[in-house]
């Protein structure tokens, strides 16, 4: 659990000027052209929180949508993830959203790809293309560094590499002290004593809903909150499918009190069925599986006020951002959005206003 700590400076009787050369840092790696270093926004919320107290309090909880902080079969290339990492350190790759990361109590990402240390035979694949991702258990730095707390490995690419792969994957995570949820783990994030639950599942057709269903109902015997964080649908497409629709609101109609969908690659609009939000996909974040990606996604912000051991309040923010700031290529470092516009243009493509988010 985070909280913002307020550091009170001593007023300086002289200030000496340190020239703009030495005083910035470019991450990026100096002889790739590709890769630039915008002028971000500084994230300014939440507020502080003064007056919480045991018998009220508010949970920030904040989710985004894919982490592939992998490479294809682990293989460095020029340019690609893992050259990037193995010339950054861990802290390079979420610098920019870290702010948003530390400020709330939880953040919680879908972690796409398989962490190992072993030359692990990849698991046969009919589909075609077929694509398999691992990366070494180190990469879970990335997200420690930065503010990460819990991880669903409840997706395609965790099996990558067999279930030898997905137990290391479970052992890297759990020794980085982060939280994980899968098809048959649901994992709780508590604070003064409210639970929420946070329920992964695998979605690839409409009869898994009921899978689901059985989960949030032995959830909500543990917990006082149950958000469903799904993985599956159609890629690359900005609507979802009509049996997915039908499936997140059965999850709804059967307790669930927020459903989160992942997998598509891109951003999805969000809903509200009968007062509960659904967002069919938060699109992709940090990630490692394209040089080109769709470059727009948000971080899903839940804010809850409780009283007294109750919810007394639900509210949420989405805050767009960028999936990467290279200029033409990824650099995999996602960003807030500073333009005006084009934070509007996410927001409405959203809330159903505008047919594509960028």
């Amino acid at each position: 659990m985070k909280r913002r700590l307020a550091v009170l400076l001593a007023v300086l009787l002289f200030v000496c000027a340190v020239p703009a050369s030495a005083a910035e840092w470019d991450p990026a790696d100096p002889d790739d052209p590709l890769l630039w270093e915008p002028d971000l926004p500084e994230f300014d919320g939440p507020m502080p929180r003064t007056g919480e107290t045991e018998e009220a309090f508010r949970v920030v909880v904040s989710f985004t949508g894919d982490m592939l902080l992998a490479s294809l079969h682990g293989k460095r290339a020029a340019g690609n993830f893992q050259d990037h990492a193995a010339k950054q350190g861990p802290e390079y790759f979420l610098q920019h959203v870290r702010p948003v990361f530390e400020a709330d109590d939880f953040t919680v990402v879908n972690l796409e790809n398989v962490l190992t240390d072993r030359n692990l035979t990849p698991k046969e694949k009919s589909t075609d293309p077929a694509y398999w991702y691992r990366a070494p258990t180190a990469n879970a730095e990335i997200l420690t560094s930065s503010g990460v707390e819990a991880v669903s490995l409840a997706n395609n690419h965790t099996g990558d590499y067999g279930p030898a792969g997905y137990k290391d994957t479970v052992k890297a995570v759990s020794a980085a002290g982060l939280e994980y949820g899968g098809n048959d783990r649901t994992f709780y994030l508590e604070k003064n004593g409210f639970r929420i639950a946070v329920i992964c599942h695998g979605l690839w057709n409409e009869a898994q809903a009921g899978a689901i269903v059985k989960r949030l109902k032995a959830a909500e015997k543990e917990s006082d909150f149950q958000v469903v964080f799904y993985h599956g649908g159609k890629e690359g497409v900005h609507t979802p499918e009509q049996w997915r629709v039908r499936a997140s609101r059965r999850l709804v109609d059967s307790g669930a009190d927020l459903v989160l969908g992942n997998h598509p690659h891109v951003l999805q609009p969000r809903e509200v069925y009968k007062g509960t939000e659904i967002v069919y996909s938060l699109g992709n974040f940090c990630f490692g599986g394209s040089r080109r990606p769709e470059n727009r996604t948000v971080i899903y912000q839940l804010t809850l006020r409780v009283e007294n051991g109750r919810l007394a309040e639900t509210s949420s923010e989405l805050i767009p951002c960028y999936v990467h700031t290279g200029s033409s290529t990824s650099n995999y470092c996602p960003a807030l959005i500073e333009d005006k516009d084009q934070r509007q243009r996410v927001l409405d493509f959203m809330d159903g206003k505008a047919k594509l988010p960028c």
